[in-house]
């Protein structure tokens, strides 16, 4: 028995909720770092907050995936997770950058942090089942197209995202004033439109896509089995069992741990630092925290603020148009040589950030980051997809996000630390440091094992 192939339109819906869960991602990415500052956060003490959103995926993935592969409904076996994920994060989307209006409770910092924590574990619950989502429902020749266009949505959702505030404030002249102590309405209405924008997608993905029957699923891991590829024996059903299955996992994924793991340690370090450093580095606001701000420095950051918007904006529409061209180009070089490529362009692309002479400069950079950020969110779980059993598909989804949130976490800890001892309180070097982490992944690329990769 074989997967029925699918036309490119769904596809397209089959991960269409992905755009939605991606504005929001992109609104956290480019705005939770001013938000916090402005709520009193200090740039040292930044990645310490930012720790809360790999902590998430690190505790929310493996289980959500645990039981996903087990969830048999008549709504399916990945949307009941797509749709509560969606409402959740849309209670975060609306209510962080308005916790400056519920500090009678506590400070506002703190709700802040506390609605970004239920922000990233509601973004984890819905993303993790649309990665086996495309597992479950195509053959393994269509994979690659899958991700690549999942990878294409998430790059258009965070496009819209990244850009809503600087569009809502110069295109549609939304009032964004900047008063000390508060974000500007623009911001706000920003995050609201992202929770709306969320559910919608996510039920569009719901109500266009038929899910595979247990049976079925029975059906293809017998085939796969038939085929040479690895399946596991029956078990008991246990959440404990996501330890088994990690002390299991096959050997492709232990060798891509690495490339994510240096791949994903830059990526935090950019998505932290780079509205300070280009406010300082570009902008030239001063070293010093935000609350000691003069109005006309408040400007500036507000400014560097909104402009990291756009130039997010640029890597994710750059990560859309790439991921298109990504079947194509490992179709004829390799999925390991495309990767490698492309995490040798975006590691480039960050280290020149430090030599850019103004801010326009600064989508040059961008773009070349936009090429490997649509192989990181693609060519990887090709590859994966294609070393374990069907069976298997969502818990080790799950647990090869391990590999994605637990060298953020260390950045989290060590970045704050090593930008105020080791660079003087400059971020600005963060970003270089991202750039070289890349280029440290695509060394590792080179010794993974792509199992069933025709070329």
């Amino acid at each position: 028995m074989e997967k029925r192939k699918l036309g490119f339109w769904e596809i397209w819906n089959m991960s269409f909720g992905y755009l939605g869960i991606q504005m929001g991602f992109a609104l956290q990415n480019a705005n939770a770092s001013r938000i916090l500052q402005t709520f009193g956060a200090d740039v040292h003490t930044l990645s310490w907050f930012w720790i809360i959103p790999p902590l998430m995926g690190l505790i929310v993935q493996p289980i959500i995936g645990h039981y996903s592969d087990r969830t048999w409904t008549r709504f399916g076996r990945r949307k009941p997770y797509f749709l509560v994920g969606s409402l959740l994060a849309a209670l975060g989307l609306v209510f962080m950058p308005q916790a400056g209006a519920l500090t009678a409770l506590m400070p506002a910092l703190w709700i802040g942090a506390g609605f970004l924590m239920i922000m990233d574990a509601s973004f984890n619950i819905a993303m993790e089942p649309f990665r086996a989502l495309v597992a479950d429902i195509l053959p393994s020749d269509q994979r690659t197209l899958g991700f690549s266009v999942q990878t294409a949505l998430i790059g258009i959702g965070a496009v819209i995202g990244s850009w809503l505030p600087y569009a809502l404030a110069n295109w549609f002249n939304v009032p964004h004033e900047d008063v000390k102590g508060q974000i500007p309405y623009h911001v706000i209405l920003s995050f609201i439109i992202g929770a709306v924008s969320i559910v919608v997608a996510v039920l569009i993905t719901i109500t266009t896509t038929k899910e595979y029957t247990p049976q079925e699923v029975a059906a293809f891991e017998a085939a796969q089995a038939e085929s040479g590829a690895p399946i596991l024996k029956e078990e008991q059903h246990s959440i404990w069992n996501i330890f088994t299955d990690f002390a299991q996992m096959p050997k492709t994924m232990r060798q891509l741990s690495w490339v994510q793991f240096f791949s994903w340690f830059g990526l935090f370090g950019m998505w932290v630092y780079t509205t300070p450093a280009i406010a300082h580095h570009i902008y030239g606001t001063p070293l010093k925290e935000v609350s000691e701000f003069t109005a006309a420095e408040n400007a500036l950051y507000t400014q560097a603020g909104d402009w990291t918007g756009i130039i997010f904006g640029v890597y994710n529409l750059v990560s859309a148009i790439i991921a298109f061209f990504i079947p194509a180009i490992a179709l004829k070089i390799g999925r390991k040589k495309t990767h490698m490529l492309a995490l040798i362009i975006g590691g480039l692309g960050l280290i020149s950030i430090y030599f850019v002479p103004n801010p326009t400069w600064l989508i040059a950079s961008m773009m070349a980051v936009g090429v490997a950020w649509a192989s990181i969110l693609a060519t990887p779980y090709a590859i994966l997809t294609g070393a374990i059993p069907a069976r298997k598909m969502g818990v080790y989804m799950g647990i090869f996000n391990f590999f994605v949130v637990i060298p953020q976490i260390v950045n989290a800890i060590i970045g704050g630390p090593i930008v105020k001892y080791l660079y003087g309180g400059n971020p600005i070097f963060a970003l270089v440091t991202s750039g070289v982490s890349f280029l440290i992944a695509a060394l590792f690329v080179t010794r993974v094992k792509d199992t069933d990769e025709v070329i």
